[in-house]
C-alpha cells in the first residue's frame, strides 16, 4: 500500500511539475509575441515615418528609395508573423515546430545587428533591434525548449 501511494504521489508530482512547465511555456511564447508585435507596431509606424521621412529627404535614386522602403517594410511584416506564429504555438502546442525557424531568424537578427555594430556601425547597438529580436529569439526558445 506504501508502494503504490507512494507511486501515485511521484504522478501527482509530475502531473502538476508538466502543468507548470506549460503555463511558462505559454507565457514565455506570449511575452516573445508581444514583444514582436509591439516591435512590429513601433517598427512600422513609428520608425518608418523617421526612417522613411530620411530617405524620401535624401538623394537617393527612386529605384534606391522603393528597394529600403520595401526592405523597410519586410522587417515590420516579419516581425508581425513572427507574433502570429508564436501565439499560435502558445494556444497549440503541436504546432511547436513552427517556432524554430522564428527563433533563428531572431537570433540571426540580434547577432547581425551586434556583429555590424562592433565593425563600424556603432550606432545600431543605440538601436532597440538586437535587444528586442534577441529577448524575442530567447524567450521563444524557452517556450518550446
Amino acid at each position: 500500500l506504501d508502494a503504490k501511494a507512494a507511486i501515485n504521489q511521484a504522478s501527482w508530482s509530475a502531473a502538476k511539475l508538466y502543468a507548470g512547465l506549460l503555463r511558462m511555456a505559454f507565457w514565455c511564447l506570449n511575452i516573445a509575441a508581444f514583444i514582436a508585435a509591439v516591435g512590429a507596431v513601433f517598427h512600422g509606424y513609428v520608425g518608418g515615418r523617421i526612417y522613411l521621412g530620411h530617405i524620401y529627404g535624401s538623394d537617393l535614386e527612386g529605384l534606391t528609395k522603393s528597394l529600403s522602403v520595401v526592405s523597410w517594410q519586410v522587417f515590420t511584416i516579419w516581425l508581425a508573423v513572427s507574433a502570429g506564429v508564436l501565439v499560435c504555438v502558445s494556444l497549440d502546442t503541436s504546432l511547436g515546430l513552427m517556432v524554430y525557424p522564428i527563433i533563428a531568424v531572431n537570433a540571426l537578427c540580434a547577432l547581425l545587428f551586434v556583429f555590424l555594430g562592433f565593425t563600424g556601425h556603432g550606432q545600431l547597438l543605440k538601436l532597440p533591434g538586437a535587444y528586442l529580436t534577441g529577448a524575442t529569439a530567447g524567450l521563444a526558445y524557452l517556450g518550446v525548449g
